[in-house]
């Protein structure tokens, strides 16, 4: 398994299908230069997660307890 598809499945397991919708499923995970991002439909901008895999688990669990899926 990829780093990118672990994050995805991170993802649906940390925010589950009935709070992530078809945003997840839309869901752009990447990395660059400035580490893993992630591009959500209907956001303007990327979300910065980290430079690791475990920086990025990290990041989205702290957007998971905010209340809404990413």
């Amino acid at each position: 398994m990829s780093d990118r598809d672990e994050l995805q499945r991170y993802l649906h397991e940390v925010i589950g299908k009935e709070g992530c919708g078809i945003s997840c499923q839309e869901a752009d995970l990447y990395k660059d230069a400035e580490g893993w991002k992630l591009q959500m439909e209907c956001f303007m901008e990327a979300w910065k997660l980290g430079h690791s895999l475990e920086e990025a688990k990290a990041s989205i669990r702290e957007y998971a307890t905010m209340g809404f899926g990413p």
